[in-house]
């Protein structure tokens, strides 16, 4: 048994950092394209490097980090969720409602939370317990919890002030209240993947899921808390997105973020089919994205450009990915012929 795990935490892939050489260029390319970048809009945007906009960049890019952090975990699992959107809604709208409707903030701010976990303990329960496709059942939860989301309310709740102004537009020690929870939650996902037992086993989901289990990882369990933690996330996202719109609007709240999520992540490093990735690619990702919308938008791009440019970072993360994945396979293969 313990052969096992020591197999499993000491593979390129369980180990994260220890990525072959593909990999790592590949990595190295990503963030020569995203310095590329920044210098291009410095220069073709004046305002791009004030202090204003950089804070601006980061209070976008806050919630998309707190997402992409756990989502990460998910997908290092080899698996999948496509409904942390609409989660994201439902939670800021359920928040919404019953700040307007006489609750506390914070209590609301919990109860929100809780809504997004309870989200995905459903999902975890049907994709890790009875072993249905991630796919399939996160796609129809995206339907079926932004069809809630438009019960709950038909007219958006607005106008929360108090702790929740606090939340989304307040700062403490100079630093945003948004970006400083954002941060929180990546020191923690660094701690857990990186400096756990808990971390390695993820890894070894993806890895060898069957290897994993007989080294006595009860995997189940494993996979089921990384969909409560993405769920988790999500609703606290709903919650932040909330006060920082001062609104939230059962239609559109999260709308799309999912597939934000996805493109951050691969971009990131984070492999699609599990067992490779790290935070510091998560990190990298979330600010290629938040720099490019942010740089497009001060170039007066309107949102279809916007869009246009998002899914093509999009195709070409999951080119560079399939590119080094058979670049792996074939050295791996030239290795056991020679």
């Amino acid at each position: 048994m313990s052969n096992d795990t020591t197999t499993l935490t000491n593979t390129p892939a369980a180990g994260g950092l220890r990525g072959d050489l593909v990999q790592r260029v590949i990595r190295y390319v990503l963030f020569a394209g995203f310095i590329a970048m920044v210098i291009f809009f410095a220069v073709a945007a004046p305002r791009f490097l004030t202090y204003g906009n950089i804070i601006n960049i980061a209070l976008s890019s806050a919630i998309l980090l707190i997402v992409s952090v756990p989502f990460a975990l998910v997908v290092i699992t080899g698996k999948v969720d496509l409904s942390v959107g609409s989660t994201l809604g439902l939670s800021g709208v359920v928040t919404g409602v019953l700040i307007t409707g006489g609750t506390d903030w914070l209590t609301a701010a919990l109860l929100g939370i809780v809504v997004g976990a309870l989200v995905g303990a459903a999902n975890g329960a049907m994709i890790s317990v009875l072993n249905l496709s991630p796919i399939v059942v996160t796609l129809g939860m995206l339907q079926v919890v932004r069809g809630i989301a438009e019960r709950v309310t038909t007219a958006p709740p607005s106008g929360f002030g108090g702790g929740m102004a606090f939340l989304g537009r307040g700062t403490l020690f100079g630093i945003p209240v948004l970006v400083g929870i954002a941060l929180l939650v990546l020191a923690v996902g660094i701690v857990f993947l990186h400096l756990s037992a808990s971390g390695r086993h993820v890894y070894g989901l993806g890895v060898n899921t069957e290897a994993t289990f007989l080294s006595g990882i009860n995997t189940r369990r494993l996979s089921f808390m990384t969909f409560v933690a993405v769920g988790a996330a999500a609703g606290l996202g709903g919650v932040l997105l909330a006060a920082r719109l001062d609104s939230a609007p059962p239609t559109t709240l999260g709308e799309g973020l999912e597939l934000q999520v996805l493109t951050a992540v691969l971009l990131g490093g984070i492999a699609f089919n599990g067992g490779r990735g790290t935070m510091f690619g998560v990190v990298l990702g979330v600010a290629f994205l938040g720099v490019l919308q942010n740089g497009l938008l001060l170039l007066n791009v309107n949102t279809s450009g916007q869009k246009l440019a998002t899914g093509a970072v999009l195709l070409i993360a999951a080119g560079l990915e399939e590119f080094g994945l058979k670049r792996g396979r074939l050295r791996a293969l030239v290795k056991r012929s020679s």
